[in-house]
């Protein structure tokens, strides 16, 4: 079952009297429980790639189908209503609210989203613990490493049970053996049916995927299935 549905898709911006072609003709299918990496130099359009996946952004052109709806053509509420139900976002900055801590961070998505105070306790307690930080769940985030933060953005990811993940370069700011730990949970969680769709310009953090899209010039220069880097089992740490 297609999750992502992207037909002759454009992004055109206007640049003073310049038409700037991010996306010149971009057509993709991403399958529920695929892990999938997008990759590509600087200016090669993965950026709007992934604001146009996640529903940050609207195509010039082009159909795009989102779970079987149409989102080409969403006013801005429907857009948010999606991105706050449907995609769980992680990114380089792990964009915690400082002085939250970490349970209180994880349900926000929850709250925008009018679950019950309860509920949504419940939730976003579960999601840490998920995540192996059930000992930090009342810690801020200048009081948490940088894999501990971003295990807390991936539960706050997590905590809408979304139909995909999206990932933007969620290693940048960690070191090789944190990022590598990072990876292990990202293998862990689609090993329990997520969809995921990474964002990186690293080859060792896109070989954990399973499908490789490159992309060059605003078009997908190669979409090849790869065989997925081994990754180690280990359990979800809390340093």
């Amino acid at each position: 079952m297609n999750i992502i549905n992207m037909e002759h898709i454009a992004r055109v911006y206007q640049v003073g009297s310049e038409e700037v072609f991010a996306l010149r003709d971009v057509s993709l299918k991403i399958d529920k429980n695929e892990y999938v990496a997008i990759m590509g130099p600087s200016g090669s359009g993965k950026s709007t790639l992934m604001n146009l996946l996640g529903c940050l952004d609207t195509p010039t052109s082009g159909k795009y189908d989102f779970n079987g709806v149409s989102v080409s053509d969403m006013t801005d509420n429907q857009l948010a209503a999606i991105r706050n139900k449907e995609i769980g976002f992680v990114f380089q900055t792990f964009n915690l609210l400082a002085r939250s801590d970490a349970l209180h961070n994880v349900e926000l998505p929850l709250i925008y989203g009018g679950v019950s105070y309860s509920e949504r306790r419940d939730r976003a307690k579960q999601s840490l613990i998920d995540v192996g930080l059930q000992d930090r769940m009342h810690h801020k985030p200048n009081e948490l490493s940088g894999g501990q933060r971003q295990r807390v953005a991936i539960a706050r990811a997590l905590v809408t049970k979304p139909s995909i993940i999206l990932a933007d370069e969620p290693t940048g700011n960690l070191d090789s053996k944190t990022g590598e730990e990072i990876m292990v949970l990202f293998s862990e969680i689609h090993g329990k049916g997520n969809t995921i769709i990474l964002v990186t310009h690293e080859e060792y953090i896109a070989e954990h995927a399973g499908r490789i899209i490159r992309l060059r010039d605003g078009l997908i220069e190669k979409d090849e299935r790869v065989v997925v880097r081994h990754v180690p089992k280990i359990n979800a740490v809390a340093e």
